[in-house]
């Protein structure tokens, strides 16, 4: 199901809730009555009108492992997916890489949750170009100097049952063609700074891993992003490495930012004629609207299928489609508002702002937890809500011998939901963003 205004002004709505539940409550200053989009009451909200600062937060090593509260399966940084595919070489990588993280909370009673993640490259105990989250002007400004690490803002607690979470984007550089290049007048490349080899080093889903870093797959020349807004299925969304990621995503909006791509692995939707075009025919800016489906996407690494709305149709797998184009070149004087709604058996993303083709716009995409046969990864919040039918077992195979991944989704499991902002890859992507009025509604009683 979709649906397509154009002309559509951003919504107008309070910055402030009074009597709150304890979990989210009110910010913002002042009163209100909450009332938000149609059928929608707002439950919590951040405007980044208050002082906002990582500064304030200390680094801490994470060695991984059960004793991490950042662990949570066998595609983790330390992960037995990875000793499975790299063999005793794996082990070797990772012992090079010492990975540091903070963590703190902010808003009304600590609604929201920044996640950051960097390595300490020299061993001095320190992380060497860490991402940095600050308020400035009334914005979030999130700053990742190095694709080594990630920086994003998430829910503290699980999600309600049904809501809508949305977010305001300001400014954007991510990557993406500028001026109609996707090298930089300033001797970046795609967004990447020149200095240095930039690799998916130590996490890859095979090869060599023995090779010298600098020999890994070169991230600088194939792909940028941002994740404007997503939904996990884990309690504690933090930055992980890109294999671990593509399997804990619900649905998300992003970008994937193709330096110079010419092959037939993603492709755009022009809104106007209804027509996919090849991925050259855009400026390397899209958002990418992804539901993601039981179905594995690939043959020989984790990650799930996606299931595509466009207006130029319907798509499941093969070709990555971007439904729209962004226009970085109008922020932050025109702002774009991400949303991601939760509602009576389904999910929508919507997007709203100036766009490529077909100026100001609203586009909206929705799907049932179960449609047409496909699922949607991982919708039941609780036991109750699945009965296991889309279970299966994922098997790896490689230079340490075989992992059999038994319960992908068994009977009895419960996935919360949490929404992310920003970039959770630590092992990808590097640029600056500026995020605004993040708010989380419930459906009106």
């Amino acid at each position: 199901m979709t649906a397509f205004t154009r002309g559509v002004a951003a919504l107008t709505l309070p910055l402030a809730l009074v009597a709150a539940p304890a979990a989210y409550a009110a910010p913002g200053s002042g009163t209100g009555t909450g009332t938000g989009p149609d059928g929608w009451r707002l439950l919590a909200a951040e405007p980044f009108n208050r002082h906002v600062d990582d500064r304030h937060a200390a680094w801490f090593r994470d060695d991984d492992g059960p004793a991490s509260p950042y662990n949570v399966d066998v595609y983790d940084n330390d992960g037995a997916f990875f000793e499975t595919v790299g063999g005793p070489a794996f082990r070797e990588q990772l012992a090079k890489v010492n990975t540091y993280r903070k963590s703190f909370s902010f808003g009304a009673r600590g609604w929201l949750t920044a996640e950051l993640a960097a390595r300490d490259e020299d061993g001095d105990g320190k992380p060497d170009a860490p991402p940095t989250l600050a308020t400035r002007d009334g914005v979030a400004r999130m700053d990742e100097p190095s694709h080594k690490g990630g920086v994003l803002v998430r829910s503290s607690k699980p999600l309600p049952a049904e809501y809508r979470v949305e977010m305001t984007l300001r400014g954007l550089d991510f990557g993406g063609q500028r001026g109609g290049s996707w090298d930089y007048p300033d001797g970046r490349i795609n967004g990447y700074s020149p200095e240095g080899c930039k690799t998916n080093h130590p996490w890859a889903s095979g090869g060599d891993f023995s090779r010298p870093e600098c020999s890994w797959f070169d991230v600088r020349t194939d792909a940028n992003g941002f994740y404007y807004l997503g939904i996990m299925d884990y309690a504690r969304p933090a930055p992980h490495n890109n294999v671990f990621i593509h399997t804990h995503r619900k649905v998300a909006m992003d970008s994937y930012n193709r330096y110079k791509y010419t092959g037939t692995g993603l492709r755009v939707c022009n809104p106007v004629t209804k027509q996919f075009e090849p991925y050259g025919a855009s400026t390397g800016n899209g958002v990418n609207a992804i539901f993601m489906t039981d179905d594995r996407r690939y043959a020989n690494q984790p990650g799930t299928e996606y299931l595509m709305e466009s207006e130029c149709g319907f798509a499941k797998g093969k070709a990555i489609v971007s439904q729209v184009d962004l226009r970085p070149e109008l922020l932050p004087a025109e702002p774009y508002k991400f949303a991601i709604e939760r509602r009576n058996g389904a999910y929508t993303m919507e997007m709203s702002g100036n766009f490529a083709h077909v100026g100001q716009a609203t586009f909206r995409y929705t799907r049932s937890f179960v449609q047409d046969g496909e699922p949607i990864w991982h919708y039941n919040q609780k036991a109750e809500d699945y009965d296991g039918r889309f279970n299966a077992e994922w098997t790896w195979s490689g230079a340490g011998g075989t992992l059999v991944d038994k319960d992908t989704w068994p009977a009895g499991s419960a996935y919360p939901d949490h929404f992310i902002i920003g970039d959770p890859h630590m092992n990808f992507y590097e640029g600056n963003a500026q995020i605004d009025d993040v708010r989380l509604f419930v459906p009106e009683k």
